[in-house]
This record gives structure tokens, sequence and C-alpha cells, in this order.
């Protein structure tokens, strides 16, 4: 599984998910469901959206998580 490390960018540059929206023009529910992994899929266009209103890169911005270790957290 592919996780968004999105909240803990947010969270070391001091932005809220409110802010990416708005950077982003993305809904709130889009985005929490793709932080959530809720999304079957993602664009490449979100994915440089997010890099771009983050100032990161795609390294610190996905990591990919075994699903049997993240059904156990």
């Amino acid at each position: 599984m592919v996780k968004l490390n999105v909240e803990k960018i947010l969270k070391e540059k001091g932005k809220s998910k409110e802010w990416l929206c708005d950077m982003m023009d993305i809904s709130h529910y889009n985005l929490n469901r793709a932080i959530m992994g809720k999304t079957q899929s993602i664009s490449f266009k979100y994915l440089q959206a997010f890099c771009k209103a983050l100032n990161c890169t795609f390294d610190e911005l996905l990591t990919i998580v075994d699903d049997e270790i993240d059904k156990q957290a």
C-alpha cells in the first residue's frame, strides 16, 4: 500500500488541511480520503500538486507500507 505523508508534512511546516485544500483547490472530503488511503488511485496531477503546495519531493510525500504491518497497527 502507498501512504501519503501529507499530515506529517503539514505538521512539520505548521500548515493546516484547510490551507492545503485552498492551495490545491480540492475538497476537504477528497483530501481526507486520499490521506486515509480510501482511494483506489491518485492522478499524477494531484501528486504533483501535493509536492508543489507542500514544497516536498515524491520521496517525502509517499511511503510504501506493508499491508500486513499496517493492519496490525
